[in-house]
């Protein structure tokens, strides 16, 4: 039992970083870094931890309080007219090797998912109309709706 109590006493010890301090100089017209004071001038360097882990956030500065006056003022923005939601290119290119559509899709996108449509209808809304069929049979009928060129919404429908 004490074996064990010194082995991990030991190893705890070991697992903590040691944390160096840097130092540095100017020789002969070089800047110079080391771990001892090299000369009259050493100056001590801060080293920030560069371990994995923390926060997203760790080094921004830090946010001011938001003032409920002035965003009672200021209207929300409208989303203009032909701007699709963003895909990140690695969500986008996944969903077009597995070929599905998701809203904020362009039509684009879509051709490349799906193909061309074989039905459009551009009335009251513009519906692009996708057929599956198993074995020769149809057995399901893909609706694509557009807004402002941007998918609205996907449905999926027994025929």
């Amino acid at each position: 039992m004490l074996r064990a109590s010194a082995l991990i006493f030991t190893l705890s010890v070991l697992a903590v970083p040691a944390q160096a301090q840097v130092f540095r100089c100017e020789k002969d017209g070089n800047t110079v870094f080391a771990d001892q004071p090299c000369g009259e001038d050493a100056e001590s360097v801060e080293l920030r931890d560069n371990r994995i882990g923390g926060s997203f956030n760790q080094n921004l500065p830090a946010q001011e309080a938001p003032d409920p006056q002035k965003q009672a003022e200021e209207p929300e923005p409208e989303e203009e007219a032909g701007s699709c939601r963003f895909i990140n290119s690695t969500d986008l290119r996944r969903y077009l090797v597995r070929e599905q559509v998701v809203r904020g899709m362009t039509r684009e996108h879509v051709r490349r998912a799906f193909g061309n449509p074989p039905e459009t209808y551009t009335s009251p809304q513009e519906v692009w109309i996708y057929q599956t069929r198993y074995y020769g049979a149809l057995y399901e009928l893909t609706y694509v709706y557009f807004r402002d060129g941007c998918v609205e919404r996907v449905e999926y429908r027994k025929p």
